[in-house]
């Protein structure tokens, strides 16, 4: 049965929300949490982090935290970028709900996906993520971790690497309680094993890094955008979600994450392939032209960066 909520009252109550920003400073500071967790639609809550990079002030919490209540257990997205992370997460899930967490999904393997794993392992639970995304963690989780503790100090006491117990490829299906739940692998997107936690019966999309609309999409060396594009295209669409919660920015819609996702890779590969048909080098790649993206958060970190990477990808093709 689908659930009633109303477009209208979900977009009300996003227009009420301060826009990210990596100027805003922590807005939770009586929690290790950046923000305290909101309810997107009945049941489904989302602890937004910040849109800046990784720091102590916020102790690591810059993507989405989210959890659903099922009825009959909690299902975390996002095992947090600490065990104190996480711990701060389950404290405000036992403030909403006596159900206990029952399983945790890795979006991916970076490390505000997973190094809070060790959190939710010690109290038994499962842990689940797609196959590439372990296998990120098994390659690269120690440094990862070393990573966290560089910048998070104090803050990253009880960390330890933990790897999922329960692994998927194409699609893991599961009812809990009242809740059918999708999680899915669309293909190729911004890193190995990027996960999307699909509900149909609410038609609300826990999209996972695929989705970025509040800060610029970060191109990896490894990542294919083209393959991204491809992804978008013929795996998110067709599910038409009324309602997303990207890996980073508040919840929102459909549209507005396919225009700051997928229309800015697509606008980024048509500016680099003019530059490469003009015969333009990589020097001068970093500074094609993505004034019409200026307004995102980390811009200025990113955009020739991207352009870069994007010249890498395309000069072979």
């Amino acid at each position: 049965m689908r659930q009633s909520v109303t477009y209208a009252a979900v977009l009300a109550m996003l227009a009420a929300q301060v826009m990210a920003s990596e100027d805003i400073a922590d807005k939770y500071p009586q929690s290790e949490l950046y923000d305290k967790p909101v309810e997107v639609i009945p049941h489904v809550w989302s602890a937004i982090g910040a849109t800046a990079p990784p720091t102590y002030e916020n102790a690591g919490h810059n993507n989405n935290l989210s959890f659903v209540v099922t009825g009959d257990g909690v299902v975390v997205v996002n095992g947090g970028a600490s065990a104190r992370l996480a711990a701060a997460l389950h404290d405000e899930i036992k403030a909403i709900t006596d159900q206990p967490v029952k399983l945790v999904i890795n979006e991916n393997g970076q490390g505000h996906a997973m190094l809070g794993n060790s959190y939710w392992a010690d109290l038994g639970v499962d842990i689940l993520a797609h196959v590439d995304a372990i296998a990120e963690v098994e390659a690269h989780g120690g440094v990862i971790l070393a990573g966290m503790q560089g910048y998070n100090r104090d803050r990253a006491e009880g960390t330890r690497v933990v790897v999922p117990n329960l692994s998927f490829e194409d699609r893991y299906a599961f009812t809990m309680g009242d809740v059918a739940f999708e999680v899915l692998y669309l293909g190729p997107a911004h890193g190995p094993g990027d996960t999307q936690v699909w509900i149909p019966q609410w038609e609300i999309m826990i999209a996972g890094d695929i989705a970025f609309h509040e800060r610029m999409p970060p191109i990896f060396a490894d990542t294919c955008t083209s393959c991204w594009i491809d992804t978008w295209e013929t795996g998110l669409e067709p599910l038409n979600p009324t309602y997303v919660i990207p890996g980073h920015g508040h919840p929102t819609n459909l549209a507005q994450v396919r225009r700051y996702t997928h229309d800015y890779l697509v606008d980024l590969r048509e500016k680099i392939g003019a530059h490469i048909e003009a015969g333009g080098d990589l020097a001068s790649a970093f500074y094609v032209d993505q004034d019409r993206w200026r307004r995102l958060d980390t811009f200025d970190e990113l955009a020739t960066k991207n352009a870069g990477r994007v010249f890498e990808e395309m000069e072979f093709e």
